[in-house]
């Protein structure tokens, strides 16, 4: 994969595809990085790439795609979503490489259909699926208004999310230290209708995410967990480009945060 800084800063949301089918070498490609997907949280993520005209898969949405990737997981496994949120977003960077677009995509779906070509188990649940395809050239007038009502091209202020030794202590990039680029590349992960729910404070050189949840969970879950996965993402593989070798783990620093705030999961450099 190209320099995944490259490719994050390039990333952005496509509906609007032109019709071609995938080449059969983007296509091999993407088929095999997805069987070896992996996530730092261990949880088994079952991805597969399915024919919509053979599944009879549509999204209101979308126009001109190829094909769709979804993928499945057991409910109620530790960490869960947002594992889902991280094996997905890297693979949706992965095939933004091959230069396939995708948008990750949940109450958009005809999801009784995708649920029965996933074969989704009840004990298993699938909260997104992309469609997979070469973007057009120009967006249709239904996706450009989506994305000016959405404000997609836009992100909260570094300061606003992140944090130093404590929540709602301003972090400016300056102070972000090793962390900043990681961080920066966090702050443009995509997000349900673009609430970015991730916080973070950095403290003692820790890394502490958290969820700031303003959507109510659905049958599909808390998808808000699913957007953290994502910036998860984004920051673990910059971190790695960068060479810096850390990892995630669990230990609530106990700092005083909103109601609405809850504590996810912790990073450090070894």
């Amino acid at each position: 994969m190209n320099s995944i800084e490259k490719i994050i800063r390039k990333r952005t949301s496509v509906r609007t595809f032109d019709g071609r089918p995938l080449k059969e070498e983007d296509l091999n490609k993407l088929k095999e990085h997805i069987a070896s997907s992996e996530n730092p949280f261990g949880v088994p993520i079952e991805f597969r790439i399915l024919d919509p005209k053979v599944h009879g898969l549509s999204s209101a949405v979308i126009n001109g795609e190829a094909l769709y990737l979804v993928a499945k997981m057991k409910r109620g496994t530790p960490n869960c979503e947002i594992a889902y949120g991280y094996a997905f977003e890297e693979a949706c960077l992965f095939a933004l490489s091959l230069g396939v677009g995708t948008v990750m995509l949940a109450a958009s779906l005809n999801r009784e259909e995708f649920e029965k070509a996933m074969e989704v188990g009840p004990d298993e649940v699938m909260p997104a699926g992309s469609p997979l395809g070469y973007p057009a050239k120009k967006h249709s007038i239904k996706e450009a208004v989506m994305r000016k009502g959405l404000k997609a091209d836009q992100r909260k202020p570094f300061k606003e999310i992140f944090f130093s030794g404590s929540y709602g202590n301003p972090l400016t990039e300056d102070d972000a230290d090793i962390y900043q680029k990681a961080l920066e590349m966090a702050r443009w992960a995509p997000s349900a209708a673009n609430k970015q729910p991730w916080r973070v404070v950095v403290a003692d050189g820790k890394v502490h995410f958290y969820e700031n949840r303003t959507m109510r969970d659905s049958p599909l879950g808390d998808i808000q967990k699913v957007d953290v996965g994502i910036a998860l993402c984004h920051f673990d593989l910059t971190m790695k480009e960068e060479g810096k070798n850390g990892a995630f783990f669990t230990e609530d620093p106990g700092f005083e945060v909103p109601d609405n705030v809850e504590y996810i999961v912790s990073y450090k450099v070894e």
